[in-house]
């Protein structure tokens, strides 16, 4: 299937978003979207993908 990851389509085999993270060695910390809506780190192994989905995922920045 088709998503985009960070602005960037990319193909898929991922069912999860869970999965399509860990695919594109997003690991860590990180916030996660799903079509625009917040996806806490305990759903995202049952948060199922679809075609055309969009993802965002941010790694957290400090400031001083």
């Amino acid at each position: 299937m088709r998503i985009t990851l960070n602005g960037t389509p990319r193909d898929t085999a991922a069912a999860t978003l869970a999965e399509a993270l860990a695919e594109a060695r997003l690991t860590g910390r990180i916030a996660t979207a799903l079509n625009g809506r917040f996806v806490p780190a305990a759903l995202r192994e049952t948060t199922p993908l679809g075609d055309g989905d969009a993802i965002e995922a941010l790694a957290p920045m400090q400031g001083g």
